[in-house]
């Protein structure tokens, strides 16, 4: 198992965007699952869920092989209940939505538990 703790933490829920961008260019699946909580839930691939840090860490290896480039996406303002919180980002594409729930961990850090991180506009 990755040694998790070693990452910088997101001390806000907004940071998680930023670490996630400079994380996946560098080509670190472990420092993604990292923002993510050991029990969160990823809809992705699309159609399906990922389930777990250690399943999700597995499926960013994957996609981080092919060396995509992330593109920093400006937030829409975040929603916070006591220590739970909704980020979101429309993507650059202009297509959709991103968003995601954190949740503040004790030492006052946030992680993932849910994300979205694509959703296609409703046809109709």
């Amino acid at each position: 198992m990755p040694e998790y703790e070693k990452y910088e933490k997101a001390m806000r829920p907004e940071d998680i965007t930023r670490l996630f961008v400079e994380r996946s260019n560098a080509g670190d699946a472990a420092g993604v699952a990292a923002l993510y909580a050991e029990d969160a839930v990823m809809a992705y691939p699309p159609g399906s869920r990922t389930v777990g840090r250690e399943a999700i860490r597995e499926l960013w290896a994957k996609v981080l092989a092919n060396r995509p480039h992330f593109e920093p996406e400006q937030p829409l303002p975040t929603l916070i209940n006591g220590d739970i919180a909704l980020t979101s980002t429309p993507p650059k594409d202009g297509t959709g939505a991103r968003a995601q729930v954190v949740r503040r961990q004790p030492d006052g850090s946030w992680l993932r538990i849910l994300d979205q991180p694509e959703f296609a506009p409703p046809r109709g």
